[in-house]
């Protein structure tokens, strides 16, 4: 049989992303300031672009009787428009955020996502951007402010501030004891003595040397520093490589004391001094804008939801300068320059208008789910997924993920970043996982700021007392958002308080 050759004809699909939906995708993550910015230079490219008036603030009501049981809102228009209509492909999906990719990155023993869990403490009324962006101190002025009180000897004191001026932004040390003895003109004593007053300040684990002994300090403040954990922390390099077995081994421990001991390692933070900045807080433009509507009849109100207009210019095509473009231009090329710039003038708008209406949509599902904790606080914050609100609205998880992504809400509350309201859930008791961790969070705070000077709470006894409030947890997970939101350990808060106590 002879070989030829032939031609075929096959059918196939394939999901191409053009220029102008990859643009319409980029736009959705992007904050109001950073789209404003995007106008500016599209109104510098485009000459048939212009600012009109303002138009009158996009806004959508949530009535209060459909909070409870609605779980869609009644914005006119299609779910999704036809620009970013093909997200549901998989195309899509790897621009969004993957959380089990994050969980993996914290399970390899990544430094940097040790410490992503840790953040700010929240109050009944939530860590509200106000309050994070005025506690913008820096880590030396964090430590200097606590070697007063904590400092007996005026001259270890000053070793100490100078040791704090020599820690790098993770708070590390990079400087043995014999160069700061020889910096100073002092005894190698004398400069282990201001080593150890700046190890003893908050946070834990600030003035190490090394990764492993930033590790030992939060281990023996947490009181879990026994011989098997320093033989772990000690040859951390053999964690970094995988060697898991032979680790094991080493501290003569079982598969289930040995992941007891690898969570609790993850749950330090080996960069202690990132929690604090170096520059002053940004300013930050709230994208929504939430308000109660007055009540009726003597029951709640629903709630007005409008985008912040005053960091969206409007923009308008110039009819009459394409007009006299058109008029005086004689060749194609001139004229299909032209077409093209008006096309593009045209799909922006629409774009823009497009993403404003997905932006309402998906905010007015979050006052919806969250609606108790915009009434009653962040004790009342649900849990609440990415998917959950993009399979009400009816729209791609992906597409929910870049909404919510660099924008701010404000609300009577305070300002709050959208991604702040999906949080994970935990345990209650009966079963059901309704609490979020962040209502957790603020439950604890609530029982410690309760607590007897004298009648300092363990972790063990935050089990017992938040198992009453509904809560079933462990106590290492106790012990995890304690640390989580800023709190020391029994030992340590005791301590605090008998040096507040003698002032």
């Amino acid at each position: 049989m002879a070989l030829g050759p032939r031609l075929d004809l096959r059918q196939s699909q394939s999901l191409v992303m053009t220029p102008q939906l990859q643009q319409a995708i980029k736009l959705l993550a992007l904050s109001n300031l950073e789209i404003e910015t995007f106008i500016g230079e599209a109104l510098d490219a485009n000459p048939l672009l212009d600012v009109g008036a303002a138009a009158p603030a996009d806004s959508i009501e949530v009535p209060a009787d459909q909070i409870p049981d609605e779980r869609r809102t009644t914005l006119e228009g299609s779910s999704v428009d036809q620009l970013i209509g093909e997200g549901r492909g998989a195309d899509d999906r790897p621009l969004d955020i993957d959380a089990s990719a994050l969980d993996r990155d914290r399970d390899t023993g990544d430094d940097a996502a040790w410490g992503a869990d840790l953040r700010s403490g929240a109050g009944e009324e939530g860590p509200g951007i106000d309050e994070r962006a005025a506690s913008g101190s820096t880590l030396a002025e964090h430590l200097a402010a606590q070697v007063g009180a904590a400092a007996r000897d005026p001259m270890i004191a000053g070793v100490a501030r100078y040791i704090i001026g020599q820690l790098d932004e993770a708070g590390y040390l990079p400087l043995g004891l014999s160069e700061i003895a020889a910096d100073l003109g002092i005894g190698i004593d004398e400069a282990g003595q201001g080593l150890a007053l700046v190890q003893s300040l908050d946070p834990t684990g600030v003035g190490a040397r090394t990764l492993s002994e930033c590790i030992a300090l939060q281990a023996r403040e947490a009181d879990r520093y026994d011989p098997i954990m320093a033989r772990l922390i000690d040859n951390l390099d053999l964690l970094a490589r995988g060697e898991l077995g032979r680790l094991k081994r080493m501290c003569g421990v079982d598969d289930e004391d040995f992941a007891d001991m690898l969570a609790e390692l993850r749950g330090y933070d080996p960069k202690p001094g990132l929690r604090f900045g170096g520059e002053p807080g940004r300013a930050v433009t709230p994208d929504v804008l939430i308000t109660p509507r007055a009540p009726i009849d003597g029951r709640p109100g629903g709630w007005d939801i409008a985008l912040n207009q005053a960091t969206l210019p409007r923009l308008i095509v110039n009819r009459s300068y394409y007009v006299e473009l058109k008029g005086g231009s004689s060749d194609k090329s001139s004229r299909a320059w032209l077409s093209d710039k008006l096309a593009d003038a045209n799909w922006l708008i629409k774009a823009l208008d497009q993403r404003q209406k997905t932006i309402l949509k998906v905010a007015a599902e979050l006052v919806k789910q969250q609606d108790g904790f915009f009434r009653h606080g962040v004790s009342h914050l649900k849990p609440l997924t990415l998917r959950t609100v993009a399979e009400a609205i009816g729209m791609h998880e992906s597409t929910v993920s870049r909404v919510t992504s660099n924008k701010f809400l404000s609300c009577p509350r305070g300002t709050y970043e959208l991604k702040y309201f999906f949080t994970s859930g935990v345990g209650s008791a009966d079963g059901e996982g309704g609490a979020s961790a962040e209502s957790v969070k603020a439950a604890i705070r609530q029982l410690i700021d309760a607590e007897d000077p004298k009648a300092i709470l363990s972790d063990d006894a935050l089990v017992d007392l938040l198992k009453g409030k509904g809560f079933e947890l462990a106590r290492r997970t106790v012990a995890k958002y304690r640390e989580a939101i800023g709190l020391g350990s029994s030992v340590q808060r005791r301590r605090q308080k008998v040096l507040a106590g003698a002032r």
